[in-house]
């Protein structure tokens, strides 16, 4: 039959559209965004998708500590080759960078701090990662952070401040950064 695949030439016309899928979505170009939240009510900053960038306090500007098993749960906003990020609705254009990763990958870097998603986030508009470890926060168009308490929070019955605690099955993992 003059329409029958077989099963060699039909591996080499699923790879080559994975090729043409990867080529249109591989410009390298990232943007990064405005993005109001409502469970911190705050205007925080985001990805193209909508989904949270935090900032790693530990890390000071210029500087990347998150590698290793950090970066498996905290995922880098990488840029590809040369791309330069850009500046979406809301951010000032002049404060987004990139910086060179030790394992060799080039980081966006909003206001000089490299900015990270956090793997429990899935949907736009998550914020999961919200005062993990009391080190990760999401970041805001001034290029600062917000320490705003996620719904997720509790306070003390002594008044003290509220103190932020993960989501359910966001734990922080068993390792130091």
């Amino acid at each position: 039959m003059p329409n029958k695949l077989t099963r060699g030439s039909l591996a080499l016309v699923l790879l080559a559209l994975a090729g043409v899928g990867a080529a249109s979505a591989g410009s390298g170009a990232v943007t990064v965004k405005a993005a109001a939240n409502n469970t911190l009510s705050a205007t925080i900053i985001t990805n193209s998708a909508g989904l949270t960038l935090y900032r790693y306090m530990d890390e000071k500007r210029g500087s990347i500590d998150c590698t290793g098993a950090c970066k498996a749960l905290w995922p880098p906003l990488l840029v590809a080759g040369s791309a330069k990020p850009v500046a979406g609705a809301g951010l000032v254009a002049s404060k987004l960078s990139t910086i060179k990763r030790p394992d060799g990958g080039v980081q966006v870097t909003y206001n000089g701090c490299a900015l990270y998603r956090y793997g429990a986030d899935k949907k736009a508009g998550q914020v999961k990662g919200q005062g993990v470890r009391g080190s990760w926060f999401a970041v805001t168009p001034a290029g600062g952070v917000t320490k705003a308490v996620a719904a997720t929070s509790s306070s003390t019955s002594s008044g003290s401040a509220p103190t932020t605690t993960p989501s359910a099955g966001t734990t922080a993992p068993p390792y130091n950064y």
